[in-house]
């Protein structure tokens, strides 16, 4: 079944190559969507695809060496239509 999801990740996850980190994993899932630091310090992931995808996208970040915090799904989105996967 179809999924978006709003991920946000926090730690120290910016400028150490985290969101290249979740592209890459993401395409290799078939995911679309966006990696993006926020003002925070966190990164906001936005995952469409299959549920079982975003899951499994989810413990890889939680499985890889970034120091992560905490990884929250903030929000089940409708109507997404990414294509591909960017990181802004």
């Amino acid at each position: 079944m179809a999924a978006c999801k709003r991920i946000r990740v926090t730690g120290w996850v910016q400028g150490v190559g985290f969101r290249a980190f979740v592209r890459r994993k993401a395409l290799m899932l078939g995911l679309a969507g966006y990696a993006r630091n926020m003002p925070d310090g966190s990164v906001e992931v936005v995952a469409q695809g299959e549920e079982t995808a975003i899951e499994r996208l989810i413990e890889e970040l939680r499985a890889s060496h970034f120091d992560i915090d905490s990884i929250e799904v903030v929000e089940e989105l409708k109507d997404c239509s990414y294509r591909g996967f960017a990181t802004l």
